[in-house]
């Protein structure tokens, strides 16, 4: 499974974002309608075509490291990219440990900008802050002059057009873009399908049929040792969709995750100020109270988490909510206990609800190629990162070679979605290797490829995954409509909802253990908290994400 990498660097780049205003100096007048700075346009080729340019141009790019690529400059698909395309790049690669801060001290000073800034994951504000500034050319003239495949990308898949555009028009960096069909339905309890084969219990449908299988799981030795070990129920607050409400909360009302901020008719909410949150609290309240669930579920980490899944010797974890068994079991290990998990379908709640939070806008990576305003080589720059769109180009660069690293499928070969299959990967990847570019840069992995790789049953990982989410998630996935898309924040907002946020999310967050515990009354403290949350300005918190919506969809 391959997942979007640099979001450390993201989020350390928001925080510098009001140190980056001060120091920037560039005009504040930037419109989609500028001209960049560029070379002869009988240099650069029409859109589509190869080379990219008539004579060899070259471009610089600043990148931070990644730790599986030995070494960009002498890397096969830079070689590769070379020859095809008639640029040659000039590598300025940035330690990551201190990627954040190069940035910050090229992009407000202005002086030894790159041609392109690529892999940093800039944010949607930072973003805004730049391109407002002059510093960062806006994409829209070069997309519509020379954008043979980012063109095809978004009429495939509008979202990543909608995803990427600012509130003024613009489009100032390209995504890379994949999209991981399991992925988009993340939130999913797995439990232990040979103790509800010993039990003869079927798998649970609903909140209370869920309780009486963990009960089951607690005084019926399923495990056959003798003794009462068996954890019904655990999780993890630090891990991997593993916090206790991340699953059970949808049987009572939307919970997206994360800041848990979502749409209902075009007005941001939150879930944990309601009845049905009330509700979903007293239901973990009742699991806490009769011992089905494992009171480390609110403290312990994924380590923990998953020495629990491989206790030695026998199981002894029923059920915990995760993205996949990896969290709390080993793939590939000796036990092989992760293939005996299997995913529970969303629970219909006690009103009748029952429904699979979607990440609908989760394969769009923000921010991974920019190109500055100052470059003289614009639109020899946008077509190489618009060449990395193609599919073949895509496969290489995250992949490797053709005949060498992956095949054409033969025929008769099936894909993991179980149709006939595209493309066959015959290399492991796992170490430093100097042959792709290991996910950086623009890539346009959508679900038809990966999907169409030849299913491995010697490593069937990736057709379970995409089994449990399409039979079990898919068909109660929630309404696109009310996801939150994302938002291009003003750096006075970005600073604002950053400091609510966390004061905001910690309180909920340390709530919920209180109240599953009994620490806090449900009958007697609902009240206070709801009021600590309005002194916490949550009107305000919700007022600055409406801004920001309104800004770019209603306005």
């Amino acid at each position: 499974m391959k997942f979007n990498r640099n979001m450390l660097i993201a989020m350390t780049l928001m925080m510098l974002s009001i140190t980056i205003l001060s120091g920037c100096t560039k005009s504040n007048e930037s419109t989609s309608s500028e001209q960049p700075n560029v070379k002869p346009a009988n240099i650069v080729t029409p859109a589509g075509q190869m080379p990219i340019t008539k004579e060899k141009t070259t471009i610089r790019v600043m990148v931070p490291d990644n730790s599986v690529v030995e070494d960009f400059a002498t890397n096969e698909f830079t070689k590769y990219l070379e020859e095809e395309t008639n640029i040659q790049i000039d590598w300025d690669v940035i330690p990551s440990s201190s990627a954040a801060e190069k940035l910050n001290l090229v992009l407000s000073s202005g002086e030894g900008l790159p041609d392109v800034i690529m892999g940093f994951g800039m944010s949607n504000s930072q973003q805004m802050i730049f391109g407002s500034q002059g510093v960062i050319l806006p994409l829209n003239d070069l997309i519509e002059k020379y954008g043979f495949e980012t063109k095809k990308m978004f009429e495939k898949l509008p979202v990543v057009k909608d995803s990427i555009t600012a509130p003024d028009g613009n489009i100032y960096a390209l995504p890379h873009t994949n999209e991981c069909f399991h992925c988009t339905l993340p939130r999913r309890m797995w439990i232990y399908q040979p103790w509800l084969d010993k039990l003869d219990l079927k798998m649970p449908t609903t909140t209370e049929e869920f309780y009486q299988v963990l009960k089951a799981f607690k005084e019926k030795d399923p495990n056959g040792n003798g003794k009462a070990d068996e954890i019904p129920l655990s999780g993890s607050p630090t891990s991997f969709y593993t916090s206790i409400d991340s699953f059970i909360m949808n049987a009572f009302i939307y919970n997206p995750g994360g800041d848990r901020v979502y749409l209902e008719q075009g007005k941001v909410v939150v879930p944990y100020d309601k009845p049905e949150w009330h509700e979903g609290l007293r239901f973990l309240n009742k699991l806490y109270k009769e011992k089905l669930l494992d009171p480390q579920a609110l403290t312990q980490d994924g380590d923990q988490l998953k020495r629990l899944g491989e206790n030695p010797d026998m199981a002894i974890l029923g059920s915990t909510a995760a993205m996949h068994m990896g969290v709390f079991s080993e793939f590939y290990g000796s036990s092989n206990r992760w293939l005996e998990y299997k995913t529970i379908p969303p629970l219909k709640g006690p009103n009748g609800l029952q429904i699979a939070p979607l990440e609908g806008y989760h394969l769009v990576g923000t921010g991974e190629f920019l190109i500055m305003k100052s470059s003289n080589n614009a639109e020899a720059a946008f077509r190489l990162a618009d060449y990395l769109y193609n599919e073949e180009v895509t496969l290489r660069s995250t992949i490797g070679r053709p005949g060498i690293e992956w095949v054409d499928a033969e025929e008769g070969e099936i894909g993991i979605n179980g149709k006939p299959a595209k493309w066959k990967q015959i290399a492991d990847w796992g170490g430093v290797q100097n042959i792709n570019w290991g996910q950086t840069g623009p890539s346009l992995r959508m679900s038809e490829l990966r999907l169409s790789e030849v299913a491995n049953p010697d490593k069937p990982l990736e057709i379970i995954m995409y089994n449990e989410a399409k039979n079990n998630y898919e068909p109660y996935e929630q309404k696109l409509e009310n996801v939150l898309p994302p938002l291009f924040f003003t750096n006075d907002q970005a600073i604002e909802i950053a400091d609510l946020s966390k004061t905001i999310n910690d309180y909920v967050n340390e709530m919920i253990a209180r109240f599953t515990t009994g620490d806090a009354n449900l009958d007697k403290d609902w009240e206070s908290y709801i009021d600590n949350l309005k002194s916490m300005n949550i009107d305000r918190l919700l007022e600055i994400y409406q801004e920001a919506y309104d800004s770019k969809y209603t306005n």
